[in-house]
């Protein structure tokens, strides 16, 4: 096995692992089953090919975190997933997520600390934090309405649009602005499912996490279609001049008249 598949692999081991001790410590069906080996398979490919494309040897330090946290996520999609069968463990299942929001904060500090910033990396935490807060709305929706699923949704939807409005995937400018309602949408939701809150106060702080996710992606897109149309000009070549010596002009040809007609030279 090449050194690029053994992240994969051991991310797949690692799910099915999580998935076993569910079963045996909270009784996870097939339902469940099935919607977190359907997770561990999409992470395993996914990141595969994320592999292959970038041409990475194997998953740095930072990225074994994420893979963490991704395994911890497909284990509270299981129990989620498995809710159409019997309630969920509220306590396990706000175990996994917090656990994940930790690890959040671990591995963008492992990534800058041991330089192994990458582009795959940097996808894969998205899609970790997204994929995590997707279950968590999808959980939470069942006792606050299905307007919840909006938080999650909305990363997605946004990715989407991005394919006929290409503009929508321009890189954006640094935020932490940004990054704060990001943040904040996991430990709101993770307090919502936990049950802690009175309903009406659980709304209205999913409510205002919500508001703040609209406002992030609106000021977002608000600027990139400003900017739109900005695009780099093209450099144009410089003239290079050089003295060239006067080429001296050649003698022109006598010009041949021709006999009379009727004569002879």
């Amino acid at each position: 096995m090449s050194r690029s598949h053994q992240g994969p692999v051991v991310g797949l081991v690692a799910q099915v692992g999580l998935l076993a001790t569910l079963t045996a410590t909270t009784g996870l069906g097939l339902v469940g089953w099935l919607a977190g080996a359907a997770h561990a398979l999409a992470v395993y490919a996914a990141l595969d090919a994320g592999l292959r494309r970038s041409g990475a040897s194997g998953l740095g330090p930072a990225d074994r975190v994420t893979l963490a946290r991704m395994t911890l996520a497909g284990g509270a999609a299981a129990l989620v997933a498995d809710t159409a069968r019997a309630p969920a463990p509220v306590a396990v299942l706000v175990a996994l997520a917090a656990v994940a929001l930790v690890l959040d904060a671990v591995d963008g500090q492992v990534a800058r600390r041991t330089g192994t910033e990458s582009a795959l990396g940097a996808r894969f935490d998205m899609e970790s934090d997204a994929f995590l807060i997707l279950v968590l709305s999808v959980f939470v929706a069942g006792s606050l309405g299905p307007w919840v699923l909006a938080i999650g949704l909305m990363r997605y939807v946004f990715f989407a649009a991005s394919r006929p409005l290409p503009w929508l995937g321009a890189p954006l400018p640094p935020s932490m602005a940004r990054k704060a309602v990001a943040a904040a949408q996991g430990v709101v939701l993770v307090v919502a499912a936990a049950g802690v809150l009175p309903r009406p106060a659980a709304t209205v702080l999913v409510g205002a996490a919500l508001a703040g996710l609209v406002w992030s992606f609106g000021r977002d897109i608000a600027w990139l279609h400003r900017n739109r149309r900005v695009a780099v000009a093209p450099v144009r070549p410089r003239l290079q001049y050089r003295l060239v010596p006067p080429v001296p002009e050649r003698p022109a040809a006598p010009v041949q008249q021709p006999h009379p007609a009727g004569t002879r030279g």
